[in-house]
């Protein structure tokens, strides 16, 4: 019994340190997954199809939110989930701000997003890698380096350590980011359904932001991927939207959720189309 509670103990203090780290909730990430695989040429497709586990059957979304769930115990993974920039400065850096807590670079999520970019460029080679995991890992990172709190700022680590309240309920501003918005827009506008919610944005991607979902896809001709600017973007939301009227103790209600909401369908949207054309210019 005593064995049990430490080993209980041990998970739930696991817990605490990783925090709210996931990115979008699995509803963002699967949104995200979708809109992507919505867009995918037929060489796309097929790669995907090929890629992806048995038993999501072949449906990217399902598996989305796969990083997540193996973090805990692929414990080398949980500094690819975000990078963390030096507080109230509003700007992403690669050099300086893409590294782990022991200062190892490249150990981000934007250097994920290349290092996975890069490993699923050997599809159809001899290749030492496995491209399964490659394709949930950078479909996973895609999301998370699109929410802007995982740009946020050291010392709050993301805002992970903001305490607010959302509505009545205690949360930290990194969690409402993450899932509160979402979940509050499906239940208020959607009647709690992920597929109406991404149907919307897939009519804003459609109507609204038509005329830019070019510049969004485009990277510079020699890049694949281009998640530096996708990071610049979220430090620049997360000081303009996310940590904007929302210190420690603030209660966040209908002002907040309301103008905010667009900021996270717009991310959702990036990061799909975004997502799409990477795997696209991968395979072909």
């Amino acid at each position: 019994m005593e064995y049990c509670k430490l080993q209980l103990l041990g998970i739930v203090s696991l817990m605490l340190v990783l925090g709210n780290t996931q990115g979008w909730g699995e509803d963002g990430h699967a949104i995200t997954c979708r809109i992507a695989q919505s867009r995918l040429s037929d060489s796309a497709a097929e790669a995907v199809k090929n890629l992806l586990p048995k038993y999501a059957q072949n449906d990217l979304g399902s598996v989305c939110s796969w990083a997540d769930r193996v973090r805990f115990y692929l414990h080398w993974s949980a500094a690819l989930h975000f990078a963390d920039t030096p507080d109230n400065l509003c700007n992403y850096q690669y050099d300086r701000d893409c590294k782990d807590q022991n200062g190892d670079k490249g150990r981000c999520v934007v250097g994920a997003v290349k290092n996975y970019t890069d490993q699923l460029l050997d599809y159809g080679k001899d290749t030492q890698y496995n491209l399964t995991q490659a394709l949930m890992f950078l479909s996973h990172f895609m999301g998370d380096v699109h929410q802007p709190l995982h740009v946020g700022f050291t010392s709050d680590k993301g805002a992970n350590l903001v305490n607010v309240h959302w509505y009545t309920k205690k949360q930290n501003l990194h969690h409402v980011w993450d899932v509160n918005i979402i979940e509050t827009a499906e239940e208020r506008f959607y009647d709690s359904n992920i597929d109406d919610f991404t149907n919307a944005i897939q009519e804003n991607i459609t109507k609204t932001w038509s005329n830019q979902v070019k510049e969004w896809e485009t990277c510079n001709p020699s890049e694949t991927t281009c998640p530096n600017k996708y990071a610049s973007e979220g430090i620049n939301a997360a000081c303009q939207w996310a940590y904007k009227d929302a210190p420690e103790g603030s209660v966040l209600e209908d002002d907040y959720f309301l103008s905010r909401l667009p900021v996270v369908s717009l991310r959702l949207a990036q990061g799909g189309v975004r997502l799409a054309a990477t795997l696209n210019r991968i395979f072909g």
